[in-house]
């Protein structure tokens, strides 16, 4: 397992990456995290771990780019309950759900590349046939006679 990137944030605002001995932004954190790196960052002075903050800045920040986060009723349903109802939703229910939503995904995106790697002629597979299987043609209809159907 990958360590965590450590950051030291400044009182300036700055992001310090202690293993790059470099300057960073929220952007580079960001690219951090989708590269599926765990951070950490605390407060340079008080040594306190900020990381919460950041990443909720981060979150922020990509809304604000979108214009969209939540929708606006959620959003009002946040305030109205306050701090208790969030974590208690957060903590137990939130993250298991994502947790099985990219499980799912990545196991149906396997299945499905695994269906794809066969050497299949999926031009020949009519994907409606299963469906119009329960409608039985009448054996006096006109796609009976002759695989044809004839024009009125």
């Amino acid at each position: 397992m990958q360590e965590k990137l450590l950051y030291k944030k400044y009182g300036n605002r700055r992001l310090y990456d202690t293993a790059q001995s470099s300057y960073v932004n929220l952007d580079d954190i960001t690219r951090a995290i989708r590269e599926g790196r765990q951070v950490q960052v605390v407060d340079a002075k008080t040594k306190e771990d900020v990381t919460s903050f950041i990443l909720t800045q981060i979150i922020l920040e990509e809304s604000r780019k979108r214009n969209f986060l939540l929708p606006l009723p959620l959003l009002h349903l946040i305030i109205q309950y306050g701090e208790n109802i969030l974590n208690e939703f957060f903590q137990k229910y939130l993250e298991q759900i994502l947790k099985n939503y990219l499980s799912y995904r990545t196991m149906t995106d396997s299945q499905f590349k695994k269906w794809l790697d066969r050497d299949i002629d999926y031009s020949a597979i009519n994907p409606f046939k299963p469906f119009f299987d329960i409608f039985p043609i009448p054996p006096d209809s006109p796609e009976k006679r002759d695989g044809k159907t004839e024009k009125a």
